[in-house]
């Protein structure tokens, strides 16, 4: 097609879409259906990928969609929805019915030892299922955040406190521990003993804020190595934990990971831990991002969604030191950062990407401003 940009296949380093998952438009705009179906996506946030299912929070349709087994074909419609009674019904609380029936904005999703967790992030809480649904509706059975599944009020409607949340964007198991980035409280919480079993059990760690009381951006104090703005995503190893604080352009990594709260060892896409540039209107650069909203590390593989450039970027083993990107996914170079390659709507093209998962050589890709997922894979 004339004025396409296309992908230069050495700078993806053999990484390819295979599986586009939502609406089918390419050449043009991905615009959602007037009215939700199991194939189509609205907006979506977050994603999840092993080898055994794709989990997607289809965010402006406020509902999970669960595929059991990794869709091979395009459009394949999912097996499974939650937050909604059915596969044609929107809308926040399913469709007004109430939280104890619904979800509002999910963002999170995650399946860790066969359960299924949930950031429910306008009801300011994470949802968990002892088993991964196969029936449409099922009611989750462990709350977290809030006293019951009837409330959804920030903070459960009082301050901060070490088992409360404020739309808690990203959530994640690393090394044992239970994370999640309590995004509206600028801190990430973490259990130590993993998914803990009651709503009530107080976070062992909060990392990012002096005690469980405070929420202000950056501490009060300005960017540093102890601080978030936006933490939207947690990933990690043995050892290792790395945060998105997306909204101060960076990546905070803490080596080994801290068992009680302090300043992180290393930061990805700023020069130091003081600063949180953004250059959108200057050529783009292999080692930085404007907004990060994911991250996800698996056998030593880094992906970071560098949302608000359109782009994904790989690096084979951990960076550091200013170490370039071995790849970059989305645009034509590293210094590109448009929306779609400021062209039509392909399966190589971006706009947005908020939420990955990286799994072996498959990466799953939210992508959003599309209102799709793709399954990329390396070859």
């Amino acid at each position: 097609m004339s004025g396409v940009r296309v992908q230069d296949v050495s700078l993806a380093a053999g990484w390819t879409p295979q599986t586009w998952i939502g609406a089918p438009a390419p050449g043009g705009l991905a615009l959602p259906p007037a009215n939700p179906t199991m194939a189509w996506l609205y907006s979506p946030r977050g994603v999840f990928l092993d080898d055994r299912h794709l989990v997607v929070a289809d965010s402006g349709n406020h509902r999970v969609l669960i595929w059991h087994g990794v869709p091979d074909q395009d459009e394949q419609p999912a097996d499974v929805v939650i937050g909604q009674p059915d596969g044609v019904t929107e809308g926040p609380g399913a469709g007004g019915r109430g939280p104890e029936h619904g979800l509002h904005l999910p963002t999170g999703v995650l399946v860790h030892e066969g359960r299924l967790v949930v950031a429910d992030a306008w009801h300011h809480r994470v949802l968990v299922w002892d088993e991964v649904p196969r029936r449409t509706g099922r009611r989750p059975d462990l709350v977290l955040g809030q006293r019951d599944l009837s409330s959804a009020e920030p903070n459960r409607g009082g301050e901060c406190s070490a088992n409360s949340m404020y739309w808690p964007f990203g959530i994640g198991v690393v090394d044992g521990w239970f994370y999640v980035a309590d995004t509206g409280n600028r801190r990430v919480l973490a259990w130590a003993d993993g998914i803990p079993g009651s709503a009530d059990r107080p976070a062992d760690l909060v990392l990012g804020q002096a005690d469980p009381r405070h929420r202000e951006e950056n501490r009060g104090e300005g960017v540093g190595p102890a601080s978030f703005r936006w933490p939207h995503a947690v990933t990690g190893a043995a050892g290792l934990l790395l945060v998105a604080d997306a909204g101060n352009h960076r990546v905070l990594g803490w080596r080994p990971r801290p068992e009680a709260d302090r300043g992180a060892d290393l930061v990805l896409g700023q020069p130091d831990f003081h600063s949180a540039t953004e250059f959108p209107y200057a050529p783009q650069r292999a080692d930085g991002f404007r907004f990060p909203y994911a991250v996800s590390l698996d056998d030593g593989r880094l992906a970071v969604a560098d949302t608000a450039n359109n782009r994904i970027l790989l690096w084979d083993g951990l960076p550091g030191g200013g170490r370039p990107a071995d790849a970059v996914l989305g645009q034509t170079s590293f210094e590109a950062g448009g929306e779609n390659r400021w062209s039509g709507v392909e399966r190589d093209t971006l706009c947005w990407p908020y939420g990955l998962w990286l799994h072996g050589d498959r990466l799953a890709v939210a992508d959003s401003g599309n209102n799709r997922v793709v399954i990329w894979r390396r070859t």
